[in-house]
């Protein structure tokens, strides 16, 4: 191998410094070489295509009036603060399906004309995604 003698003019004079600028910190340098992310909010997608969500259940006839006599029930019992255990479907707003939660607490209001059910917490549940109502209050009925 034959040896080029092209920068034998400069290769032994000292590392130039410079005056104007600072040197580098090692940690902004090494910052030049991070991962860089072309698609900007892809694995986000990525995420969310793959979370999970349930389908909501269609509830026939006769699921719908012993609901609705529970729900009479209660609002009849208002007065008495019943606690009450509800599990119903909360849609997800970012794809189809949802998520069914059970969710306990101390009615406040039950209002016919909006289809929803207060709690004393303000938890709003609308009426018409309820799957199921369990409450002490209603032992003396079954």
């Amino acid at each position: 191998m034959k040896y080029d003698h092209s920068y034998d003019d400069i290769i032994n004079l000292p590392h130039h410094v410079s005056k104007k600028h600072p040197p580098m910190s090692l940690y902004a340098r090494s910052a030049q070489f991070a991962p860089f992310a072309a698609l900007t909010g892809y694995e986000d997608a990525v995420r969310e295509t793959a979370r999970e969500t349930n389908e909501r259940i269609e509830i026939d006839d006769e699921l719908k009036l012993i609901l609705d006599g529970k729900i009479q029930i209660l609002f009849e019992k208002i007065k008495v603060k019943p606690e009450v255990t509800f599990t119903y479907f909360i849609p997800d707003l970012r794809k189809d399906g949802g998520a069914y939660v059970t969710f306990e607490g101390i009615i406040k209001k039950i209002d016919m004309f909006e289809q929803k059910i207060y709690l004393a917490d303000n938890t709003e549940i609308p009426i018409n995604e309820v799957i199921d109502i369990s409450s002490d209050i209603f032992k003396k009925y079954e």
